[in-house]
């Protein structure tokens, strides 16, 4: 999501400002930190890069004039207040206001400083977005913004604002204005994309099952991913989904956080260990090659080693494809942060450092699994290190970072190509093989 509200910045400050990307700090004029308040001592991070890029611009060009902006959750969360330990910075906003970007430089070019704007307007910033350009062959599209689960470790509620959903034809619309750009593989955003409730113009409710379904039909539609779920709020139709839509991708992000019922309930997800299960159980009867990824965060207050071990117990149950990790860090204004039983943070590393051990070895026999076998693969890129080699997805991916395939091809190939290849090595995430067919 963050990834895509920075495009929509660079796209909408290109239409109002004729501004265009640059590749170092000092060629630019406006420098813009998008932030994320997930990750521990975010806050922190924020100020170290922005002192951090100040020095570095200083030294580049005492004289010059530099515009500095502080977007996103961190943006959110602080308002005004982050002008105390960064008062060079010019713009402050959240991740619902950036549509407000141009108005707020042509602020800072007459003069003004200082300026913050995390009011989440009743207004869709997507109504004020210029239409998406050329994004290449996959596209994200945001379907569903917010939560409401309130879950005790998390800040996106109040970050990010509570759950609302865009009009399915906003949505198609989009849709079909990237597939006409080139567009193929279509991938649905949300911070609780199963959540999704929207209507169409004839008022008929759509929840995240049915949306897929339309997205289906748009002509040049070869693909359709989402990302993140909550297993709360799954339901029969999506899980049917998997088996009825061949453009859905056989693959699934469904975040548990927790091996334990325990701790589950101490973080108000709403779901126990057996009914996670029984979705997983589902979804693999309807689509018994779909890969699965998971995340967990270890060392919640309470988490025993009891706990930890069930923990580990249950990845080695359940032997996801992928897993994310992540230690527990306090955010104030959590329900989390005023809890007792903190687990050290010595401790915490250990059983991190234990779990993605464990996962490793999960991963890459699971991914083992393929050799041999001969998967539909889109390319994205030849890979400047390697003569006749290409970067590619199948449908089992699970994003552009990792989980890729290194294709063979004697012949050459174009961003966007279909090819069939047969899988040859395969590594803890990542695939290579050798083009059978085009």
């Amino acid at each position: 999501m963050n990834a895509y509200d920075a495009g929509r910045m660079v796209d909408l400050l290109q239409q109002s400002h004729t501004l265009s990307m640059v590749e170092t700090p000092q060629q630019a004029d406006l420098i813009i930190l998008n932030t994320c308040h997930i990750r521990e001592k975010a806050d922190d991070k924020i100020f170290s890069e922005l002192g951090r890029l100040k020095k570095l611009t200083n030294r580049h060009d005492p004289k010059k004039r530099y515009i500095f902006g502080v977007g996103g959750c961190v943006g959110q969360a602080q308002g005004a207040e982050l002008f105390k330990r960064a008062p060079f910075v010019d713009l402050v906003f959240g991740p619902q206001n950036y549509h407000h970007l141009p108005h707020m430089l042509d602020q800072v070019l007459q003069g003004k400083r200082q300026l913050h704007d995390i009011e989440i307007p009743t207004e869709s910033k997507f109504d004020a977005l210029p239409s998406a350009p050329n994004s290449g062959y996959s596209a994200a599209v945001p379907v569903q913004e917010g939560c409401d689960r309130f879950c005790t470790y998390c800040v996106v509620p109040f970050t990010r604002g509570r759950e609302w959903s865009r009009p399915v034809e906003d949505i198609i619309q989009e849709v079909q204005n990237l597939t006409d750009k080139g567009a193929m593989e279509i991938e649905l955003l949300g911070q609780n994309v199963n959540a999704y409730l929207g209507y169409d113009q004839e008022g008929v409710e759509h929840d995240l099952a049915l949306l897929i379904r339309q997205v289906s039909l748009v002509p040049g539609v070869e693909r359709i991913r989402f990302i993140t779920s909550h297993p709360a709020d799954m339901n029969n139709d999506l899980i049917a989904a998997f088996a009825e839509v061949p453009e859905l991708n056989s693959y699934m992000h469904l975040p548990i956080q927790s091996g334990s019922d325990k701790i589950l309930a101490a973080m108000e997800r709403g779901h126990t260990v057996a009914e996670y299960l029984t979705w997983i159980e589902k979804l693999k009867r309807v689509c018994p090659k779909i890969t699965l990824a998971s995340d967990f965060i270890v060392g919640f207050p309470g988490e025993t080693e009891e706990k930890f071990e069930e923990l580990l117990s249950f990845i080695k149950e359940t032997k996801f494809e992928k897993l994310g990790a992540f230690i527990y860090s306090s955010e104030e204004g959590t329900d989390a942060y005023d809890m007792p039983d903190k687990v050290s943070e010595m401790l915490k590393k250990k059983r991190f450092e234990k779990l993605m051990m464990a996962q490793q070895n999960i991963s890459l026999e699971k991914q083992q699994q393929f050799i041999g076998k001969v998967l539909r693969v889109m390319i994205d890129e030849k890979k400047k290190t390697q003569k006749d080699c290409y970067i590619g997805r199948s449908e089992y991916d699970f994003h552009e970072v990792d989980g890729v395939v290194h294709v063979n091809s004697e012949k050459e190939l174009s961003p966007g190509d279909f090819v069939d290849v047969k899988i040859t090595d395969a590594y803890e995430y990542d695939l290579s093989g050798i083009v059978i067919s085009d």
